[in-house]
């Protein structure tokens, strides 16, 4: 029986992820003239890697590479302050889960954008506690971050559901030996997730599907 869910954030709770890769390209254009194409970043993204590969493959120095990710990363909460990055209806959907499971969001976005995106949201309201890229050594698709969820929570495996949108998330989750239900996401939709435990169109739909397993 399921008593535990660990969800992602970004794609999943609000959708930020095409702005990162906004955001990423934006920079890459403006420092180095690079040409940060979406298959290539979603290839980046399915594995865990970094947009910055392709300056480093051009021999570009980590001093350099560094300020252009500085400002990356001021563009990111630039678009993140001005775009709607809502989904509809998670708060409801949260509330009501959360009278039958204990919730945590296991994310790799870094805590200062983390608590910018959620600012006046509620959504976290709902939440046991949240982990950020900053609270484990080894980020997704490496198990630590949703293990690290399991000792919080003092849960079994098996009492617990991973909901992720993406294949490095999901890579996590199977890792770590936990389940993982994959939730639509148009952004992400070339990812491979074949070993994804369930697949589900809408968040909304999350809470029948585990009446179902939980039965």
């Amino acid at each position: 029986m399921k008593k535990y869910i660990l969800f992602d954030n970004d794609g999943v709770l609000v959708e930020t992820e095409k702005h990162y890769y906004e955001a990423s390209k934006k920079a890459l254009k403006e420092f180095f003239d690079l040409e940060l194409e979406l298959d290539v970043y979603m290839e980046i993204m399915a594995r865990g890697g970094r947009a910055w590969e392709i300056a480093e493959a051009q021999g570009i120095s980590q001093k350099d590479i560094t300020q252009a990710r500085i400002q990356r990363d001021i563009y990111y909460q630039e678009l993140i302050k001005n775009e709607d990055i809502t989904i509809d209806g998670v708060q409801n959907i949260l509330k009501e889960l959360s009278k039958k499971y204990n919730m945590g969001i296991i994310t790799t976005s870094r805590r200062v954008d983390f608590e910018l995106i959620h600012r006046g949201r509620g959504i976290v309201d709902f939440m046991d506690f949240t982990l950020c890229v900053e609270d484990y050594k080894h980020s997704k698709p490496h198990p630590e971050p949703y293990l690290s969820g399991l000792k919080l929570f003092d849960a079994k495996k098996e009492e617990t559901i991973v909901v992720e949108d993406s294949q490095r998330g999901l890579t996590s989750a199977y890792n770590a030996g936990i389940e993982c239900v994959i939730v639509h996401n148009d952004f992400t939709v070339t990812h491979d997730f074949s070993k994804a435990s369930y697949k589900i169109k809408k968040l909304s739909q999350l809470e029948k599907l585990l009446n179902n397993v939980t039965k």
